[in-house]
C-alpha cells in the first residue's frame, strides 16, 4: 500500500541525514486492545535505532484510561487501536476525548480494516494518520515519524475517501451572488501557505504579518468556507490545486482528485488556528 504524498514528497527516515535522525527521540504512547499486543508494538518501535522511540504504556487498555494517560503524559504521538478492551470502536472515543483539548500530541488510529466509514470517522475524530495492521513494522515506524514531523499518513485509497467526503459534504456556494470569490487576496495567500505546510509563525514571517493576524485570517477563512479544521483546509486547498504563488486563482468548486502519491503537510490543533 502506497503512502499518500499529495503536496510534497514527505520525509521518511531514509530522507533524514543520519546525524540528524540519531538525535531525534519521539515519545509514543501505545494503546492496543491488550497489554501483550501493546508490548509487541512498543518493542517493535524501540528496536528502531534512527529515530529513537520512547514508548509509554497505559495502566489498562480501556478508552478512558488511555485518554487519561495521553492527557497526563502528553506524548509526541499516540498510537491507538480502534479496537480496545471494552469495544470494537472504543479507540474513536479516545480521539474524541482528547480532540477538544488541543494537545500537541498527534494521534494515529490503528485499524484492522481501512474501510471508508472507519477512515472518515478517524480523521473527523482528530486522527493525523490511519495505519492498517496489514502493514509491516518498518512502515509503522515511518508512519509514526512522518506524523511526528507534521504530516498526514494515509493510503491513496484513504485519501480518495477523504476527498470524496469533503466534496460531498462541504457547502457548495463558494462565490457570492455576483460570482466573486468569497476569499480576499490575502486570505487566498494564507490558504496557499497553509497548504504548503507552513506554520502560523512561518506564514507571518513570509507575509510580514503578526501571528495574531494570521490566526484572524484563518478564523475568517474557516467561517467563509464552512469548515472547522486545518486538515479540511489543506484537503480543500489540495482539491483546488493551490500553491504558494503570488497570483493565486479564486477558489472554485472542487474537481475530481487525481490519483497520486504524496504526504499532506499537516498542522496541529483541533481547529488548527
Amino acid at each position: 500500500m502506497e503512502v499518500v504524498r499529495p503536496l510534497s514528497e514527505g520525509i521518511t527516515r531514509s530522507d533524514v541525514p543520519r546525524h540528524v535522525a540519531d538525535d531525534i527521540s519521539i515519545r509514543v504512547l501505545v494503546g492496543d486492545a491488550s497489554r501483550m499486543a501493546s508490548q509487541l508494538i512498543a518493542g517493535q518501535l524501540r528496536s528502531c535505532r534512527s529515530p529513537r522511540f520512547e514508548t509509554i504504556l497505559p495502566s489498562s487498555f480501556a478508552s478512558k484510561t488511555i485518554a487519561d494517560e495521553i492527557i497526563r503524559t502528553r506524548p509526541d504521538v499516540a498510537l491507538v487501536s480502534g479496537v480496545l478492551q471494552e469495544s470494537s470502536f472504543a479507540g474513536y472515543s479516545v480521539l474524541r476525548a482528547i480532540q477538544p483539548l488541543n494537545l500537541a500530541t498527534r494521534p494515529i488510529l490503528l485499524l484492522e480494516d481501512c474501510e471508508h466509514d472507519l477512515v472518515i470517522d478517524a480523521f473527523r475524530s482528530g486522527a493525523r494518520g490511519v495505519f492498517s495492521r496489514a502493514e509491516s513494522s518498518e512502515r509503522l515506524s515511518k508512519c509514526v515519524y512522518s506524523v511526528h514531523k507534521g504530516q498526514i499518513w494515509a493510503s491513496t485509497r484513504d485519501m480518495d475517501y477523504i476527498l470524496e467526503e469533503l466534496v460531498a459534504t462541504r457547502p457548495r456556494r463558494i462565490v457570492d451572488a455576483r460570482g466573486c470569490s468569497l476569499l480576499s487576496k490575502r486570505e487566498e495567500e494564507v490558504v496557499a501557505l497553509v497548504a504548503d505546510g507552513l506554520t502560523n509563525r512561518q506564514i507571518s514571517e513570509q507575509l510580514k504579518l503578526s501571528e495574531h493576524t494570521v490566526k484572524n485570517y484563518l478564523f475568517k477563512v474557516f467561517e467563509k468556507l464552512g469548515i472547522s479544521t486545518r486538515v479540511e483546509l489543506v484537503l480543500y486547498a489540495l482539491s483546488q490545486n493551490h500553491r504558494s504563488d503570488p497570483a493565486i486563482a479564486p477558489l472554485r468548486l472542487p474537481q475530481p482528485p487525481r490519483r497520486q502519491s504524496a504526504t499532506l503537510p499537516l498542522v496541529p490543533g483541533r481547529i488548527g488556528i
